[in-house]
C-alpha cells in the first residue's frame, strides 16, 4: 500500500499539508497488513459518512486492526516450545489436509 494513496484520502478529508511528513514516518512503521486494513477501514467509513478524525496520525491509529495477526507454529516447533503436543495457553491444534500436516494456531 502506497503512502500517497492514504495521504490523498486523509488530505481531502481535511488534514493539513504540514502533517504529511510526520504521517509518512508513522505510516512506514506499520506492516503491509496494517496499512491495507487502515486504508480499507478509513475509505469505507468516509464513503458511509462515518467519523474519521481530521488529525491524520490519530485517524490511522484509531483505525488500526484490533485483532492480532494469527500465529502459527508447526507441530515440531510447538513441541520444542512447550514440551508437549497438548493444547494450552490459547493455542489450538489444526490438521490441514491440503498440506497433510498438523499446525498449532493462536
Amino acid at each position: 500500500m502506497r503512502f500517497e494513496d492514504i495521504w490523498l484520502v486523509l488530505y481531502e478529508h481535511g488534514s493539513c499539508a504540514n502533517k504529511e511528513e510526520g504521517t509518512r514516518r508513522f505510516w512506514n512503521t506499520l506492516t503491509p497488513y496494517q496499512q491495507q486494513e487502515v486504508f480499507t477501514t478509513i475509505t469505507t467509513k468516509l464513503k458511509e459518512d462515518k467519523f474519521v478524525h481530521y488529525d491524520p496520525i490519530r485517524a490511522i491509529k484509531e483505525n488500526l486492526p484490533r485483532k492480532p495477526v494469527q500465529q502459527i507454529l508447526s507441530y515440531d516447533d510447538y513441541y520444542k516450545r512447550f514440551g508437549t503436543t497438548e493444547e494450552q495457553d490459547g493455542w489450538r491444534r489444526e490438521f490441514r489436509p491440503e498440506e497433510q500436516r498438523t499446525v498449532y494456531i493462536k
